[in-house]
């Protein structure tokens, strides 16, 4: 079994960063994409960012478009997420996501398309 595990979560001031990170073990795996969602109380879990491995295309939210930045290894099948000038509504859990099977493009974008999940982290921003 694939098993993702975050960190990096935590209670930071409006204006602070945070790093998360997310790597996979288990059985022999390769992702073709990974990827970050979050969940805040009440509301529907949306996509964040993600990456695909073949071709490096990344995709961001509009709404963390320039303050956040996916990276990752391949290799490894670690991907983070570098969180810059956290706001208020970026309190969340996050999730890691990793894809199984090709996907780009809208399906990037889709928590559908991922097939592993990680358990979540907590971020707070305090006002």
């Amino acid at each position: 079994q694939v098993q993702l595990v975050e960190s990096g979560g935590g209670l930071v001031q409006a204006g602070g960063s945070l790093r998360l990170s997310c790597a996979a073990s288990g059985r022999t795996f390769n992702s073709y994409a990974m990827g970050w969602f979050r969940q805040a109380p009440g509301k529907e879990r949306e996509f964040v960012a993600a990456i695909t491995w073949s071709g490096g295309s990344i995709a961001y939210a509009d709404s963390v478009k320039g303050r956040f930045t996916i990276s990752g290894d391949n290799g490894k099948n670690t991907v983070y997420l570098q969180m810059n000038s956290l706001k208020p509504e970026d309190t969340a859990g996050y999730y890691c996501a990793a894809a199984a099977s090709y996907i780009s493009g809208y399906y990037l974008r889709r928590f559908e398309s991922f097939d592993y999940w990680g358990q979540g982290t907590q971020v707070t921003v305090s006002s």
